[in-house]
């Protein structure tokens, strides 16, 4: 019959003898994970790109997105023209307690102001901590790798190879054009000397 309180006794045996021991395992804490390079974790804004359109907070369906603006006035650039306004960003905060990372709002800015951070150590002890504003996401921002680079044999980007080819356009007619210039200036020069 067996004695009762002896599986107890295994089991705290067990446990006695595993707590003394190294683990086997790398775990996070004292190890860092290695991370794939477009990793998502917290959402970084890169707030020169931001125009306040508010697209983000309006596609966002956890409406976890805090946008507050103002109107700017802007002075006319050039004399007789007219004064414009802009959108100023007063406020552009994230509660990270209710985001669910679906990703929706970097997909919908056309200005590429939202990215994905690789940053994943964010924990809080108080729920209300989770909200983070501007100045938070910014640093975030400059967690993010770089694109990888393109595949040697893919095909150029069409903006790419259209702003190229206009590119090289323009220094091929201001060559042609310096030529021009270079040749008929000799030919100034030698009818000042005749007269």
């Amino acid at each position: 019959m067996p004695i009762p309180g002896s599986g107890l006794a295994k089991g705290l045996a067990v446990t006695l003898r595993t707590m003394t021991k190294r683990t086997v395992t790398a775990q996070y804490p004292d190890t860092q994970p290695e991370l794939p390079p477009r990793t998502r974790g917290v959402i970084g804004l890169f707030e020169e790109n931001c125009t306040v359109c508010m697209l983000c907070a309006r596609e966002c369906p956890d409406w976890c997105i805090y946008i507050d603006s103002h109107k700017e006035t802007v002075p006319a650039a050039a004399p007789g023209g007219r004064e414009r306004s802009r959108n100023v960003l007063d406020r552009f905060a994230i509660d990270f307690s209710l985001c669910m990372y679906c990703g929706i709002c970097i997909e919908v800015c056309p200005f590429d102001a939202l990215f994905w951070s690789p940053e994943f150590e964010y924990a809080e002890t108080d729920i209300h901590e989770l909200t983070h504003e501007r100045d938070k996401l910014r640093e975030w921002m400059w967690t993010v790798p770089e694109p990888p680079a393109l595949d040697p044999g893919a095909e150029e980007p069409k903006e790419i190879a259209a702003a190229r080819k206009a590119a090289e356009k323009a220094a091929a007619q201001a060559a042609a054009e310096a030529e021009e210039a270079r040749t008929a200036a000799p030919d100034e020069d030698r009818k000042g000397e005749r007269q």
